[in-house]
């Protein structure tokens, strides 16, 4: 059972970290691993009531690592610190299975009184870089906490904390099939050669709503010029046939542009 854990926990390594390349380099040289499996050790001196031996170790594990786990905390299955430097994780704290923890997090408390005093963590929980979560409170499984949020409430499922005092940037559902608007911007952003990764509706991103209407705009200006060429032509006017450049090779030929590109006919 205990190298069966052991095993797990260096894998896990592999799934969150892409600069991991074996398993003695991990097993060897990182330190949240390192943390993790004195932890583990500590953890049992504690429940069999060796507890100053396991508050000794937890010590010794904090300065050979640079992370602090108390030794009474429940730390689930494949759990992984990143880097870890500054992690602080209290005594009354839980951590449910394939959690990820990034360096300066602390889960800790906000009461001096006994008792369940720190945050229980859900399975599938990413706790990024510098954030803070205090108090009995409860994360939601698949939370993901921005990094330097405060998060003092509990977290429903699936949601995306960032802030101080976090709050919710967004909870991740099915994703909702696409209207007509966004099917026009994604072939629009397509056509430019811009990924809008973060351009969906769901986002509260001020950036991501400024691309949608510039994306809109090229769009309805298109239709427009169309529109006011076919209206010309009903009116007798001579307007040129000549083939617009497909706006997906506009600035990625070497050669240079026709006589007649260059002068604004095409």
């Amino acid at each position: 059972m205990m190298f069966q854990r052991l095993r797990e926990d260096v894998s896990c390594v592999f799934d969150r970290d892409p600069a991991a390349r074996n398993h003695f380099e991990v097993l060897t040289s990182y330190p949240g691993v390192h943390a993790l499996i004195m932890h583990r050790m500590n953890h049992w001196l504690w429940n069999h009531g060796l507890r100053w031996l396991a508050r000794f170790f937890s010590l010794l594990a904090r300065w050979l690592t640079g992370i602090e786990i108390h030794p009474g905390a429940q730390i689930g299955r494949r759990f992984f610190i990143d880097h870890g430097l500054g992690v602080v994780i209290g005594e009354t704290a839980e951590v449910g299975d394939d959690c990820t923890l990034y360096q300066g997090v602390t889960l800790g408390g906000t009461s001096w009184e006994s008792g369940k005093r720190h945050p229980t963590l859900a399975d599938n929980v990413v706790v990024g870089a510098g954030a803070k979560v205090l108090g009995p409170i409860h994360l939601g499984e698949g939370a993901r906490i921005g990094s330097n949020a405060v998060v003092v409430k509990d977290v429903p499922d699936h949601a995306t904390m960032v802030g101080i005092p976090a709050r919710v940037a967004r909870i991740a559902a099915e994703p909702a099939p696409l209207t007509e608007a966004d099917q026009r911007r994604a072939e629009t952003a397509r056509r430019i050669g811009f990924e809008a990764y973060g351009a969906t509706r769901d986002m509260p991103d001020p950036v991501a709503n400024a691309i949608n209407a510039i994306l809109d705009h090229v769009h309805h200006t298109d239709a427009r010029l169309q529109e006011m060429c076919s209206a010309l032509r009903e009116l007798g006017a001579q307007v040129n046939d000549s083939r617009i450049p497909d706006i997906d090779r506009c600035g990625m030929d070497d050669e240079p542009p026709t006589d007649e590109a260059s002068s604004g006919r095409g």
